[in-house]
């Protein structure tokens, strides 16, 4: 019976739009992301062992983390990601239970995780993994085009992720969002619903 599904997915795949569409069909989302960037904001329980570990020049002028600081320094540093990720993984592990827990035992939950690949520990703790997939060259202009980052930004940051194959590897299922509509998705989406989710949860 699936009751745990972790959704993963490349930066600009369509992996946030696939968790709403999810969410809609009545899942409950656990998305480990916004739990790490609610952590990092100012007062956030991560921000003494973040500014301990960095110094005060990864502080935005809030007292939260400068995310664009911080993401510079971790593409420079390899030690530097590995201090970042000593000091989120346990937070952000702890909120992720208390989230699904709350949900409740009967609840169809999806932990949207964008590291689901990398961090080798989720197929133990979900029942299906889904991966959104898209080509390199669309995750690249869908990125520049809603973030305004840099392409050259954009393509660090796919770097550093899993390769397409490996998570497509991974996957028991894959969404190929190259060039669906909203509701191509959507449909696609249902049709996974109905196979994984138990009719009576419907």
């Amino acid at each position: 019976m699936v009751r745990r599904i972790g959704l993963t997915g490349g930066i600009g795949s369509g992996k946030s739009t696939v968790a709403s569409l999810l969410v809609a069909r009545g899942a409950v989302l656990v998305d480990t992301d916004a739990i790490a960037r609610a952590i990092a904001l100012p007062g956030g329980i991560a921000m003494p062992a973040l500014e301990a570990a960095f110094g005060p020049g990864i502080l935005g002028p809030d007292g939260g983390l400068d995310r664009a600081a911080m993401r510079q320094l971790v593409f420079t540093d390899v030690g530097a990601k590995a201090r970042l990720e000593s000091i989120l993984h346990p937070l952000i592990g702890t909120e992720t239970q208390r989230q699904a827990a709350a949900a409740g035992p009967d609840a169809i939950v999806v932990f949207d995780v964008p590291l689901l690949v990398e961090s080798g520990r989720w197929r133990a703790i979900v029942d299906r993994v889904l991966v959104v997939d898209a080509t390199e060259e669309t995750q690249l202009k869908r990125v520049v085009a809603r973030s305004g980052w840099t392409p050259e930004a954009v393509q660090a940051v796919i770097a550093q992720q899993a390769p397409r194959r490996a998570r497509r590897a991974a996957a028991d299922a894959v969404l190929y969002n190259e060039s669906l509509s909203l509701d191509e998705l959507d449909e696609q989406v249902w049709g996974l619903w109905k196979r994984w989710v138990p009719a009576s949860t419907r």
